[in-house]
């Protein structure tokens, strides 16, 4: 009952999230063009698209066990404050505006910037969904209209995870394993979820990774870095001294 409670909250969280305006830390047009640089997607057919299809059974299969499906179900919320709850377990500590709003901060306007670098690919590509490519619902059905609409490679939901693994073990190196594990299972749910193919995951770890590169040439994003590392550890040795 406690995990459905929690879903709810999280699904009905996603609304302030896209209330707000979030000011990235470096425009839209400054970011890297991943159509540059990142290989295009497997044709159909070939041996890589034989690998997607398998894959694809694969997370199918992955559905039968329900505690792996509520983490799939889960992890579609396309909501930041969802994925700051996610991470933030294994991260450590319980992020939010009020409560750390130096960590909020960093890590809302980083991933921002980061994420924006999956429009070009989408749309040069625009590739189709597993979902709409078999004719089948994915775990989501009710993303299923608007996500047929927005091309599968590299997955927005995958970069975002990655996006803010990244930032978080920049706050924190000590829970670095533990959040890009996790991270790394959120990129896994895509696949299981029917909504990307696992090239699309595969190619969405190294994009987040180009974007953060670029984030760190900001000194405005420097500073408030600084800021986020410094709340983390005085809340820690709160923590620590009770």
């Amino acid at each position: 009952m406690k995990k459905h409670v929690i879903f709810i909250m999280l699904l009905f969280g996603a609304v302030s999230v896209h209330a707000q305006r979030i000011e990235p830390y470096i425009p839209e047009d400054e970011m890297p063009d991943v159509v540059r640089i990142v290989p295009a997607p497997p044709v159909d057919p070939s041996p890589d698209f034989d690998h997607d299809i398998l894959r694809y059974m694969w997370g199918k299969q992955q559905r039968k066990d329900p505690d792996r499906l509520a983490m799939a179900v889960r992890d579609a919320v396309w909501s930041l404050d969802t994925t700051l709850v996610i991470l933030g377990e294994p991260f450590g500590l319980e992020i939010s505006r009020e409560k750390t709003p130096a960590i909020y901060e960093v890590l809302t306007r980083g991933v921002t910037t980061i994420e924006v670098i999956r429009f070009k690919p989408k749309a040069h590509y625009f590739r189709i969904r597993p979902f709409a490519y078999f004719q089948e619902p994915s775990i989501f059905p009710q993303d299923d209209e608007w996500l047929s609409g927005e091309g599968s490679y590299p997955s927005g939901h995958t970069i975002r995870a990655w996006a803010c693994a990244l930032l978080m073990a920049q706050i924190n190196p000590l829970r670095a394993e533990a959040v890009f594990h996790r991270a790394w299972l959120s990129g896994e749910s895509r696949v299981i979820s029917g909504c990307h193919w696992q090239s699309d995951v595969d190619a969405s770890r190294p994009v987040a990774g180009i974007g953060y590169s670029r984030l760190q040439t900001s000194p405005e994003f420097q500073q408030d870095m600084a800021r986020a590392q410094e709340e983390f550890r005085r809340l820690s040795s709160c923590r620590c001294s009770k």
